[in-house]
């Protein structure tokens, strides 16, 4: 199965994830067998874990989030890393969630399709994903109008003011703020199907960042 052949598939498959459910039978197996082709179709694509690309939030708040996310201070930043010796922006957070014991996924694509979006930077509190628009840089709200990320090249994990405008970036909470906070709302099924298509097309093209 070609690149193009994978891409159009997905898109097909998406679609029939954004549909109305239905509480009927034939709906639900409609359903079941369109997650089992979407597998198919990742598995063809070398992506055999399809739950790794689906966030769990476990007992992680967004303060958690946070502390975790501050142990990286420092690190250089690598093209593709994810780990203490070099990390890139989406690299980081996939790994402060790791260690929260939460599978996101690796591109900055996949990770701005989870958890539920937050409307302004007002609303926005500590732990929340702040991602640019276009998709090309991603970082971890530490409030007061900072971001903690993997800025560029020749440049280590730090806390930085935010210099987007509202319209350029969307903020996204994938744990509850803190202790005893409502979560998050349970992804629907086309916010999985966006966040899976997203990832797999991210892959395919090489946009790692």
């Amino acid at each position: 199965m070609s690149v193009a052949d994978i891409a159009a598939r997905m898109n097909e498959l998406a679609a029939r994830f954004s549909a109305t459910p239905s509480t009927s039978g034939a709906a639900s197996a409609a359903s079941a067998a369109s997650a089992t082709e979407f597998a198919s179709v990742l598995s063809a694509a070398g992506v055999e874990d399809t739950n790794s690309l689906l966030p769990t939030t476990g007992e992680a708040t967004g303060s958690a989030v946070v502390a975790a996310a501050k142990q990286y201070l420092g690190v250089p930043y690598v093209f593709g890393g994810t780990t203490r010796e070099g990390m890139d922006c989406s690299g980081l957070v996939q790994r402060v969630f790791a260690d929260l014991g939460i599978d996101v996924p690796r591109l900055v694509s996949g990770q701005g399709a989870l958890g539920q979006e937050i409307p302004s930077l007002a609303e926005a509190k500590p732990g929340d994903l702040v991602v640019a628009d276009d998709n090309s840089h991603i970082g971890i709200y530490v409030g007061d109008g900072k971001m903690l990320h993997a800025p560029r090249a020749g440049k280590d994990v730090q806390i930085a003011d935010l210099w987007w405008n509202e319209n350029e970036m969307t903020i996204r909470r994938l744990v509850p703020a803190e202790a005893g906070a409502t979560a998050p709302a349970a992804a629907s099924q086309a916010d999985i199907a966006a966040a899976l298509r997203s990832t797999m097309l991210g892959t395919l093209s090489g946009a790692g960042r």
